[in-house]
């Protein structure tokens, strides 16, 4: 590929994590020779994820890393290729759809799936990341039943924070919500069924400062006032970050419909965009579910999508 020429590509596939790599599988299948433009981080949320225990179709215990290089290397054994770039724009004015890459190349597509996913967002303090993966997670759902009776922190105060906590209340022994402000921004209903369970406390204008832990990983919490009081450290075994996502999209602001949180916008049960012939599939289109299962069923219906839709242009 070059700037000057670029090469013409029947499908191409932003994002090489669960629901992009899904969406190379159906493609190539189909025999409609999908590039997947792999991006910064290729496996996706994945690749930071130590044991998974709820992918289906595997009874032990298997790491995020490895599963997403096995997903990899049977797109690649059916037909898809990978390439290591950064997408930085998509003209989607014309026809076909001109993509330009960070590496000055650039190239044209048919059709275009986005498939770049969101990350997290975390506190920012080094112990956080010394223990992630060992204590501390950003996902409950994924990581919970780890911490079967056990106790756990939740940091935040919206509603992800509240339904994580709720969540976490049913599976560990006690729950602390910890909170930088003296009011939650969850709604209300949400909020009076947090204060009615018995394992979950709340620790109000406090911040967590320092993630404690050994070896074995995450002991506790350090945590400061945001009102002039003392320190406190409260002991946990995990500690779930729950202050919000930001979806990896700011390459096609330009090209399709964002909502106001930056999240492709797509059809009610369906993978089209605002744009006909881009598709989108999995978390940066998804703001509820943040599964690797359901991205990878999002990305076989845009996979799908995308056929049909090739199929009614000729």
């Amino acid at each position: 590929m070059s700037a000057s020429s670029p090469t013409h590509e029947h499908v191409v596939i932003i994002g090489a994590g669960a629901a992009g790599l899904s969406a190379g599988i159906y493609t190539a299948r189909a025999n409609l020779s999908p590039v997947i433009i792999a991006g910064l981080q290729p496996g996706g949320q994945m690749t930071i994820t130590t044991d998974v225990e709820n992918y289906p179709g595997f009874a032990d215990v298997i790491q995020g890393p490895w599963l997403m290089t096995e997903m990899q290397a049977q797109a690649e054994n059916v037909g898809t290729r990978v390439i290591y770039d950064l997408v930085t724009n998509i003209d989607a004015s014309t026809r076909p759809f001109h993509i330009s890459l960070d590496s000055g190349a650039s190239m044209t597509a048919d059709v275009v799936i986005l498939a770049t996913g969101a990350q997290a967002r975390w506190l920012g303090i080094a112990s956080e990341q010394t223990f992630n993966g060992r204590g501390v997670s950003a996902c409950a759902t994924c990581d919970g039943f780890f911490y079967k009776g056990r106790d756990v922190a939740v940091i935040g105060g919206g509603n992800t924070a509240v339904e994580e906590a709720l969540y976490l209340a049913n599976i560990c022994n006690k729950v602390t919500l910890v909170h930088r402000r003296d009011s939650l921004r969850a709604e209300q209903i949400m909020q009076e069924r947090l204060l009615k369970k018995d394992n979950i406390s709340v620790e109000w204008n406090r911040e967590v400062t320092e993630v404690l832990g050994d070896d074995g990983g995450v002991t506790g919490v350090r945590l400061t006032s945001t009102t002039g009081e003392a320190d406190k450290e409260i002991s946990v075994h995990g500690m779930f970050v729950a202050i919000g996502h930001d979806p990896a999209t700011a390459a096609f602001k330009e090209a399709v419909e964002l909502d106001d949180e930056g999240y492709i916008i797509a059809e009610k049960g369906g993978t089209r965009t605002s744009v006909d012939g881009i598709f989108a599939a999995g978390d940066c289109v998804d703001k509820i579910y943040r599964q690797a299962v359901t991205a990878a069923g999002m990305g076989c219906m845009a996979a799908l999508d995308a056929e049909r839709w090739l199929g009614e242009q000729s």
